[in-house]
């Protein structure tokens, strides 16, 4: 039977061949030792600040440069986490308008949507915050290459209608107002129209009136042509707050109940 400095010496060495993360059932394979040794390196080197665990059976190997942040970024492992979790999923929201040009204001937290619940992940400085939606399987990704392969994002396109779906993990919408123009410019209308038949006809209300409000009338345009026969019901901005005298937007139905203010 192999010796436990065996498990250790290939976890360092993962590094040299451009691999970060590992599993448990690869910790076996390779050292071939007892259950209770292999526990032991494991909890040594985590105590060590040589490896992390964001989920069960799941480890991450942190260079020497990372160990005061206590993890590499979430961008070097979340593809891998994902594929172990048997989860679809895209890097969205602000982390992913931030990739896609937007650097107003960089998000707290590395932002992800999957397709089911996952509790966040927090380790050392590094926090995944996880959002849960029933369109992640046909929502418009791309894969964007990372340090160590590639993660999927979503597309401008569908990065604009997160924003709009999920206002107060946006920072709400004065902030969304103030970061979709900043990557406005990589939304292809043609895009957003086809992106805009996936979600809820509310939310393409909102967005087609926050488009208007920053400026983006080509964008807010192509959706007002495409929301023509259909019949728009009153929208309040924000559903869950009384709509009291709140004005209505005669082009988009939505009705004003929130004070947006851009940082522009």
């Amino acid at each position: 039977m192999a010796s436990p400095g065996k498990l250790h010496k290939w976890i360092e060495s993962l590094p040299e061949d451009g691999r970060y993360v590992f599993s448990r059932a690869d910790a076996e394979d390779v050292a071939e030792a007892s259950d209770a040794a292999i526990k032991m390196t494991l909890y040594r080197l985590k105590k060590r600040g040589a490896i992390v665990s964001p989920r069960r059976d799941f480890f991450v190997v942190v260079p020497r440069e990372y160990r005061s942040a206590g993890s590499p970024p979430a961008s070097w492992f979340i593809d891998d986490l994902m594929r172990h979790r048997g989860r679809r999923y895209y890097v969205a929201l602000l982390s992913a308008a931030a990739l896609h040009g937007a650097g107003h204001q960089q998000p707290m937290a590395f932002q992800v949507i999957t397709d089911a619940a996952e509790r966040d992940v927090e380790i050392g400085r590094v926090r995944i915050d996880f959002h849960v939606s029933n369109l992640v399987e046909n929502a418009a990704t791309e894969h964007v290459q990372t340090e160590t392969g590639s993660m999927v994002v979503s597309a401008p396109e569908t990065t604009a209608f997160d924003l709009v779906r999920f206002p107060s993990a946006s920072g709400y919408w004065s902030n969304v107002a103030t970061v979709l123009p900043e990557f406005a410019e990589r939304v292809d209308a043609n895009k957003l129209v086809a992106s805009a038949s996936r979600v809820a006809r509310s939310d393409v209300q909102r967005l087609g009136w926050l488009l208007d409000l920053v400026g983006e009338h080509a964008l807010a345009n192509a959706l007002s042509n495409a929301l023509k026969s259909q019949r728009l019901l009153p929208t309040p901005l924000i559903s869950t707050r009384d709509i009291g005298d709140a004005p209505l937007d005669p082009r988009w139905r939505v009705l004003v109940n929130d004070k947006v203010e851009p940082d522009l």
